[in-house]
């Protein structure tokens, strides 16, 4: 999960502060079931979780993005309902992921060039990371990714 590694970088706050994140309740539960004696495990706290917007997704928005995207169900439901909740923005957005499933139904959805690596983000606000981000927040490997996917799309 993309917090998750923005705070074991020590990059969420530096984001948090200069942008507007917007998450979703399914995220915001997730982030609280860690379990702390779990071995790698990386504690996100309530006052992280509070430099993010926790939206709760309504019932139409979960319906139509379900309609809109049949292969819904097989996307983890953080990633799914941050993909619904961005089918009801208006506003220019961009979407930070590092998960295969989600970036592809993002391409299907017309949003590939929306998505942004975590790397990239925390590079847009100047952070400075306590480690290299792992492999699948960096941007040569989510850019390879969006790469395949254009590639499929041509044929």
């Amino acid at each position: 999960m993309i917090i998750i590694e923005a705070v074991d970088t020590g990059c969420w706050n530096a984001i948090t502060g200069q942008r507007q994140v917007v998450t979703v309740d399914e995220c915001a539960a997730e982030l609280r079931r860690g379990d702390p004696s779990a071995s790698g495990n990386v504690s996100v706290s309530e006052e992280d979780i509070s430099r993010a917007s926790v939206v709760t997704l309504t019932p139409a928005a979960a319906a139509a993005f379900r309609l809109r995207y049949p292969d819904a169900h097989r996307l983890d439901a953080g990633e799914r309902d941050l993909l619904a909740l961005a089918g009801t923005v208006t506003a220019e957005f961009e979407l930070c992921s590092s998960d295969r499933a989600a970036i592809a139904a993002a391409c299907e959805l017309g949003w590939l060039d929306r998505i942004v690596s975590l790397e990239v983000l925390a590079s847009s606000v100047g952070a400075r990371t306590r480690r290299r981000f792992k492999r699948q927040h960096t941007e040569s490997h989510v850019a390879a990714w969006r790469t395949t996917l254009r590639m499929k799309d041509l044929t």
